[in-house]
């Protein structure tokens, strides 16, 4: 590569000096070629950053094609470069065309709202090729009312109107209103056909929400209208039935694809780990490399968060030390984190706090949380207490932290110690997360949040919810109530844990969805220990199959047992 590096430069330096030597520099036909010459498509981007210094030098008047050669090829990689062409063009009269605007706007350091005035006074304005690219512009840089204003005041729209927009909504966290252009555009735009771009959005949006039916549904879609199912396509899948909950599905469209890279076998990996199947993860991981695929830095994050989730500690100490032995890969802190987790779970805090303390990268505030979360589940309180105060040094005003020793201290009795957390926390302003859980019925979103009654079933759900907690006692479920954040009398804080929004959530699908063989949560919080005894007891009494999307991991309790093994 960097022989064919500088053959390709040397050769631009002999043709430039030809030019030269031949009073050939300012020739503008003789410049052109040399311009599109360096600015192709196979050119290295030295070679267009050369032919944009040329350009500086010695315009091309009348003429934006080489201009804009130039700027399609260094918008992504030297936006500054691109800028100063456009400005260049600017204020040496060379005319602007419909392409030129769209190419500059690629460019991240540019401000919209500045390129649109110059659309207007420029006339612009009614182009659909510019209004498309101010459309990703606005939206791209947070401004997705302005991208909105300018959509709608369109008299026309074309497929990458839409798709430009329901991207925007896509990526800046807003898969609601993505999916609802989508279902506007299959109403208002009957001739406009989507594409693998549009479901590429969409197929983002449902693996954000999470909803498996509307996953269904979409993958249904793609194939109904005949999208071809690439590489990219096919591995935004996969991603999307594991986010959603149902990693078989995931494993089907795995197998089926007739190509796969290494996002492809990526995306698998990592929602086997996510799903406890952490076995095949690593089977999986290693047919990648056995396919002659190199891994990449997220590659190797699904494997040893796969291994952290598996209690797979020498499987994952070996594919931690082959990231520099056998791929040249310097692990990053996310690498360390996956390693320190992988420890701490597996018990072995001490060494967990050696390997922290040998990191060839300072540890920031996430490594030293993951060791909290650690010594905090094996009891270790002197341990936990050292880690807080470096996580004190870093990031004080983490709600999970304090809550985390609160609950340790909750754990061994020790009330004054966990009401100086308490008192540290309102000090400190800090307020708990409350839990949020939610469930698709139908594709609506219904939603539980711990302790907060103004759901409108309320009444009828936590009534429910008592006589289910009653009956599984029964069967041998024990409310764990030393996680409890209040020094209570037992009693109150079986009924503080009876609120947990997880809780509430599966409620009301036995109650108004008997139907339901399968009941799917999405939490935003770690479950707790309480609520996974819970779900296992539910799980086998009711015969019913319970799936929780924590933050962390997916829970799938079947029959009184759960997939992670306990181990989570």
């Amino acid at each position: 590569m960097a022989r064919y590096y500088h053959s390709n430069m040397k050769s631009v330096y002999n043709l430039h000096a030809t030019l030269i030597k031949n009073a050939q520099h300012d020739n503008p036909l003789s410049l052109r070629t040399f311009i599109l010459r360096c600015a192709n498509s196979s050119s290295p981007p030295d070679t267009a950053r050369y032919a944009a210094a040329v350009l500086l030098r010695f315009p091309i008047p009348g003429d934006p094609f080489p201009y804009n050669a130039v700027i399609r090829h260094v918008a992504l990689h030297a936006p500054s470069l691109a800028l100063a062409l456009f400005s260049h063009m600017h204020r040496t009269n060379v005319p602007f065309d419909h392409f030129t605007f769209p190419l500059i706007l690629k460019s991240s350091k540019l401000n919209p709202h500045c390129i649109h005035t110059l659309v207007l006074k420029l006339g612009f304005h009614s182009n659909i090729y510019v209004q498309n690219a101010l459309i990703n512009s606005y939206g791209t840089s947070g401004s997705l009312h302005a991208s909105l204003k300018l959509f709608d005041e369109m008299p026309r729209r074309d497929l990458i109107s839409w798709s430009s927009l329901i991207s925007c909504f896509a990526k800046r966290g807003l898969p609601d209103e993505a999916l609802t252009l989508f279902q506007q555009m299959q109403l208002k735009e009957s001739d406009i056909l989507p594409d693998g771009v549009v479901m590429l959005s969409v197929i983002s949006a449902v693996s954000s929400l999470g909803a498996l039916e509307l996953g269904i549904w979409v993958h249904a879609f793609i194939s109904r209208i005949g999208v071809n199912l690439t590489v990219s396509l096919g591995s935004a899948l996969i991603d999307m039935y594991s986010r959603c909950g149902d990693i078989d599905r995931s494993v089907k469209v795995f197998d089926e694809m007739p190509h796969r890279n290494v996002v492809t076998w990526t995306a698998l990996i990592n929602g086997l780990a996510v799903h406890g199947r952490g076995r095949e993860a690593l089977e999986a991981f290693y047919d990648m490399v056995e396919s002659g695929l190199k891994p990449d830095r997220i590659a190797f994050m699904g494997v040893l968060v796969a291994c952290s989730h598996g209690g797979l500690v020498e499987e994952g100490r070996r594919v931690f030390s082959s990231m520099w032995s056998e791929y040249g890969i310097e692990p990053a802190l996310e690498h360390y984190g996956c390693m320190v987790d992988l420890l701490g779970r597996a018990g072995m805090v001490l060494e967990a706090f050696d390997f922290v303390e040998g990191m060839r990268v300072r540890p920031n505030s996430v490594i030293w949380r993951t060791l909290l979360g650690a010594c905090v589940n094996h009891n270790l309180l002197v341990l936990a207490e050292k880690a807080k105060e470096r996580i004190k040094e870093l990031d004080p005003h983490h709600d999970g932290d304090y809550v985390l020793l609160s609950n340790a201290y909750g754990g061994v009795g020790n009330w004054v110690k966990k009401e100086g957390v308490r008192n540290s926390m309102r000090e400190s302003k800090i307020v708990k997360e409350p839990g949020l859980s939610l469930v698709h019925i139908d594709q609506v979103a219904h939603e539980f949040v711990s302790g907060d009654n103004s759901h409108p079933q309320w009444e009828e759900i936590t009534r429910f919810l008592g006589s289910v907690i009653d009956t599984v006692k029964l069967g041998g479920y024990t409310p764990s109530t030393k996680n409890v954040l209040h020094d209570i009398q037992e009693e109150e804080k079986e009924h503080s844990l009876g609120y947990h929004s997880e809780k509430l959530a599966v409620a009301f699908v036995l109650l108004y969805h008997r139907d339901r063989k399968t009941i799917r949560v999405i939490k935003n919080l770690r479950i707790c220990y309480d609520c996974h005894s819970f779900m296992k007891h539910v799980s086998g009494f009711f015969d019913r199959d319970i799936v929780i999307r924590d933050r962390s991991r997916f829970h799938h309790f079947r029959k009184g047992s759960c997939s992670c093994r306990d181990f989570w």
